[in-house]
């Protein structure tokens, strides 16, 4: 497959597998393929909203602008798909959801346990919410310095990916991170989501190559 193929391919991921960074069953590649579900929906900036809600202690809804405006994260990682490949070193821009918890402007109840991605067209992925909480999920705008585009979730989507020196983190495939996203649900009891619901594992941790149910 085109994709895998070359010299340079092939050399750095062999350096990946020797620092124990690429994962049971993946290929290095040096693309970002393009994988998803569906069209690639329209975006206005002046009807755009994320909202919050389920179990929080208030529900939170910001506009694209107001989204802006949030505390920013920057983080670099490496992110697994379950169709195989792998892409080190990507580095992403956005908005932690760690941070709004600690800074009070989403406040969970004690009941909340997992978190749903509500993305367009219907699209959901699930999460513990301990998951959601640590410092490798990330509510994205940017990727390498760069708006996302259209085909990788422009304008916001959810990231989770594998950070070399926090290997205390658990790391599900790339999946988990919805594209296009518009809100989070959190929720007392776990639901699975899209691909869940279609025979993929619903934890999904890349180390235990966990990907079908």
């Amino acid at each position: 497959m085109f994709l895998f193929e070359g010299p340079d391919r092939r050399k750095e991921e062999e350096r990946m597998r020797s620092e124990g960074r690429l994962p049971p069953g993946q290929s290095l590649t040096l693309k970002f393929p393009v994988l998803h579900y569906g069209p690639v929906p329209p975006f206005n900036p002046a009807t755009w909203d994320f909202r919050v809600w389920g179990e929080v202690e208030s529900e939170r809804r910001w506009t694209w602008d107001e989204f802006n405006q949030l505390p920013r994260t920057r983080v670099v990682m490496d992110i697994h798909c379950v169709t195989r490949w792998s892409k080190f070193d990507t580095v992403w821009e956005g908005v932690s959801v760690r941070t709004l918890v600690e800074e009070g402007l989403i406040r969970p109840k004690p009941t909340a346990k997992y978190v749903m991605q509500h993305a367009e067209y219907g699209f959901t992925a699930n999460l513990p919410l301990e998951v959601v909480l640590q410092d490798n999920f990330l509510l994205a705008t940017h990727f390498n310095g760069e708006p996302l585009t259209p085909d990788h979730g422009y304008p916001l989507r959810g990231v989770v990916g594998h950070i070399p020196s926090r290997p205390d983190l658990e790391t599900p495939y790339f999946w988990k991170g919805a594209k296009w996203l518009r809100g989070l649900e959190f929720m007392p009891a776990d639901r699975r989501g899209f691909w869940e619901q279609a025979g993929y594992h619903n934890r999904a941790d890349v180390w235990k190559e966990e990907r079908f149910g």
